[in-house]
């Protein structure tokens, strides 16, 4: 492995360091992304129960708001509850766009990686080739181990740098499907708590 490396040339460095720093993303946000992490289940009956209960203060709120996105959602709209709908829902739709700016945190960077590592790739070609052709200028096409060194180097850095635009780019498909599923998800649980504070859905029912 550190031969081809080093057979790569310094283009190589880059691609290596935007491997690292992917595959550090691909583990994030496969942690902060899980829906039971960003979606509690039941959450919102829960606020309700506690609603019925008369138990919603403001420490209720605060741990609600720091326990989870859709929490941090529901307790912008919670602090609003006695303004009329309307007021509820702005509420609720900034602090929204806000918690989506988090959910997206990284996934910009990931798909940069996906675009330049093959451009990088494609330099490597580039600056391989160009040696191959200084080589034949000055030494004819007697030496072959002069010109499988350049071609080695054009087609290591060409390898490596699809082998890891191609990975990045899906990883950064799959995680943006995953956060419009997420919010999409967020919204409802959203309006399902605006339409049972402002008496839109029944009492009794299901809102778990």
């Amino acid at each position: 492995m550190l031969e081809l490396i080093t057979a790569g040339g310094w283009l190589m460095v880059p691609i290596l360091l935007c491997s690292v720093l992917a595959l550090a993303i691909v583990a994030e946000r496969f942690w902060a992304l899980k829906q039971g992490k960003v979606v509690p289940a039941g959450l919102v009956a829960q606020v309700w129960k506690l609603h019925q209960k008369q138990e919603l203060n403001n420490d209720r709120i605060r741990l609600l708001r720091d326990s989870s996105p859709l929490g941090r959602i529901l307790a912008a709209g919670l602090i609003n509850m006695q303004h009329d709908r309307d007021v509820m829902k702005e509420a609720i739709e900034e602090t929204g766009r806000q918690v989506v700016l988090e959910l997206e945190r990284f996934l910009n960077t990931l798909g940069t990686i996906a675009s330049i590592t093959p451009l990088l790739g494609l330099l490597g070609t580039v600056i391989g080739m160009i040696k191959v052709f200084s080589a034949i200028t000055a030494q004819g096409v007697g030496n072959p181990a002069v010109l499988a060194g350049g071609i080695s180097e054009a087609l290591i850095t060409t390898a490596a740098g699809l082998s890891v635009a191609i990975p990045s780019l899906m990883f950064y498909r799959y995680f943006r499907g995953k956060v419009d599923m997420l919010v999409i998800r967020m919204e409802e649980e959203s309006l399902k708590l605006v339409e049972v504070i402002h008496g839109e859905r029944e009492r009794g029912e299901e809102i778990a």
